[in-house]
């Protein structure tokens, strides 16, 4: 006799219980919400991040009509492992995971040094992946991307001065909007009480560095290959991974949709998360 499952679906990422799975020896740590069944949405986070650091104003929208999984990859939060010291082997590491919960095909949402993981993924696992959403990221061998560790050290110093969370500076904009919105996307990140991720360690967070370094430094990949629909977005002035990148990526990858928020950074799309977060969820259900 089948029996139904009277699992409530929990729809908010700071009620979602954190799980592991193993795999590969390794314990992958994820938070899963959003109804079950069809595409699942893999969400790839950014640099020294950890499953805490996903803004519920764009998760929690996504995850009312899409199974949602975020995740810790290889040696970051509360997995276990080493942070390999190339991108393309945390896009390995990522397949790894994703085959390990049993699915065959995905659709992704990445930000920053996710959004790179993301397109090595794809470009390894083309078949894999249905839908792609890259924010605040550029291509392998993007201009400037190898700079990515100078611009984090001089702004974690700055943040260190003024008692600040690093992502005010390297998320937003220096003015009255980017400073309001820096503020605001900071407690929207403590929304969550129980149950939080371990923080990123100093070995694994250079780790992550030396990987962006190397990747800024490569040859190119070859995206005009990719016939995945795909949306790009980033705000106008990107210090970490310059906007320009975000237009470069649109012009290689064929059918592409760019979004260019006005008078923001890095975290653009956080503190546009009013507008962003309904183009994200319309993109998806198409």
């Amino acid at each position: 006799m089948s029996t139904a499952n009277t699992e409530p679906v929990i729809t908010s990422y700071a009620q979602a219980p954190t799980r592991t799975i193993a795999a590969g020896g390794v314990s992958f740590a994820y938070r899963e919400l959003g109804p079950k069944g069809g595409i699942p949405v893999i969400f790839f986070v950014h640099l020294a991040a950890t499953l805490d650091n996903w803004d519920p104003r764009i998760i929690d929208p996504i995850a009312k009509n899409h199974h949602v999984i975020a995740f810790d990859n290889c040696g970051v939060g509360a997995s276990t492992g080493q942070v390999p010291d190339t991108v393309e082997a945390m896009a390995d590491d990522a397949f790894t995971f994703i085959v390990a919960l049993g699915f065959s095909k995905i659709d992704i949402f990445s930000f920053s040094l996710g959004g790179m993981v993301a397109q090595d993924f794809v470009v390894k696992q083309p078949a894999f992946v249905r839908k792609l959403i890259l924010t605040g990221t550029g291509p392998r061998g993007g201009k400037d991307i190898d700079k990515v560790a100078g611009t984090t050290y001089f702004d974690m110093l700055r943040a260190a001065l003024t008692l600040s969370d690093p992502k005010e500076f390297l998320f937003f904009n220096r003015n009255t909007a980017g400073k309001l919105a820096a503020r605001a996307f900071v407690n929207r990140l403590k929304e969550r009480t129980v149950d939080r991720d371990a923080l990123i360690t100093v070995k694994a967070f250079r780790t992550q560095l030396k990987a962006v370094q190397a990747y800024g430094r490569s040859a190119p990949s070859n995206l005009s290959k990719l016939t995945q629909p795909t949306l790009i977005a980033n705000g106008d002035n990107d210090r970490m991974v310059p906007s320009t990148l975000s237009k470069d990526l649109h012009r290689r990858i064929k059918h592409s949709e760019l979004i260019i928020y006005p008078d923001s950074g890095h975290g653009g799309i956080f503190q546009f998360h009013d507008q962003f977060a309904p183009v994200a969820v319309e993109f998806l259900a198409r």
